[in-house]
């Protein structure tokens, strides 16, 4: 009978977390329709939906013309599901940080790993292959974030020991000198004939040149990342009650903490590498899905993958149609979002602890 009782309500709570996954993924795919169906050229979402499952599972009769299908496969198809993969791949990278961290602010802007990334895109970029041992893009900017990881991980360390306060304070100060790394590689770029338009882009974050062989490394690197965290979740509990509380439930610290920057600098590299530095994600997106689900990292970690996903897709819509025919950068819509969020986190932590 106890048994009995003590199931109920862990029935009951993988039941509503079922159907918030359900309602979530719902909500992701009419945001992947909605985005694919508008533009310069309106299409209705059902004729996406046909066009679609035409292309995925070949069924259903072509009424359609051959330029819709292609506006609708070549173009924006790859467009939302680039923009979603790198939703995913933020926000599951905020959740890790502010797991490692213990700090509800910490992100990969924070902690300056989309900074390295950028910087070592922007290299590539502006000073050719030679600057980044010739590496292609996705790995550069891997390579950049990375380092950039490492290196916080190192001035964090004290005494042997790393604290979250000088997690935090080590990825702040990483930021500013990559930033001011980036403006020079900017102004140095400025001439008539140097790619500086490229360059913006992944300053502000953009979708506008998407293909589908884009998806391939952002896919992988997701699956494998968000499968070998939810297989160490447990673990992220752990460090939930302090470094000391995870080390008496046999967790080694120190080696898990830079198995998860690592991890999280392999999804920030290969998403800044295909879209540019996206700020914000990572910091809101684990926030709402701790709201909804509480701070169990079995449940949090895949409820902010689509979360992301589905938050980043809307964010690139409203980019293109707030101000239509312009296009605002997806960084400045999101930003938009995380401005405001930011100063309430901040206004709430006066009364709490970090």
């Amino acid at each position: 009978m106890l048994n009995a009782a003590h199931d109920r309500p862990r029935r009951s709570r993988a039941a509503t977390f079922g159907l918030l996954v359900v309602a979530v993924s719902v909500l992701l795919i009419l945001a992947v329709l909605t985005s694919v169906s508008l533009g310069a050229v309106h299409l209705p979402i059902e004729r996406v939906a046909r066009i679609a499952a035409h292309h995925i599972f070949g069924v259903g009769p072509v009424t359609w013309t051959p330029v819709d299908d292609q506006i609708v496969w070549t173009f924006r198809a790859p467009r939302a599901l680039l923009a979603a993969l790198v939703g995913a791949a933020l926000a599951v990278s905020g959740a890790v940080l502010q797991a490692v961290a213990r700090n509800a602010l910490a992100d990969p802007y924070v902690f300056g790993i989309s900074g390295g990334a950028s910087v070592a895109a922007v290299a590539s970029l502006t000073l050719g292959g030679a600057v980044t041992g010739g590496l292609p893009l996705p790995f550069a900017a891997f390579t950049g974030a990375a380092l950039t990881t490492l290196a916080v991980y190192a001035l964090a360390q004290s005494g042997g020991r790393v604290t979250p306060l000088r997690l935090v304070l080590s990825g702040v100060a990483a930021g500013y000198v990559l930033s001011a790394v980036t403006s020079f590689l900017v102004l140095r770029a400025a001439g008539p004939d140097n790619p500086l338009g490229s360059v913006l882009t992944w300053l502000a974050g953009s979708f506008g040149g998407a293909q589908w062989s884009y998806l391939g490394v952002p896919s992988v690197a997701l699956l494998l990342a968000t499968g070998w965290l939810l297989a160490r979740a447990r673990a992220m509990n752990a460090l939930l009650n302090g470094e000391e509380g995870a080390i008496s439930l046999g967790v080694n610290v120190q080696r898990f903490r830079l198995e998860l920057f690592l991890l999280t600098a392999l999804l920030v590299g290969v998403s800044v590498a295909v879209s540019g530095a996206i700020g914000f994600v990572g910091l809101m997106i684990p926030h709402v899905a701790r709201l909804l689900t509480g701070s169990d990292h079995r449940r949090v970690l895949p409820l902010c993958a689509l979360l992301g996903a589905a938050f980043l897709v809307t964010c690139d819509v409203l980019g293109r149609v707030v101000i239509a025919p312009t296009e605002l950068p997806v960084g400045i819509v999101t930003a938009v979002f995380g401005g405001p969020f930011f100063v309430w986190l901040l206004r709430r932590n006066r009364r709490e602890t970090l």
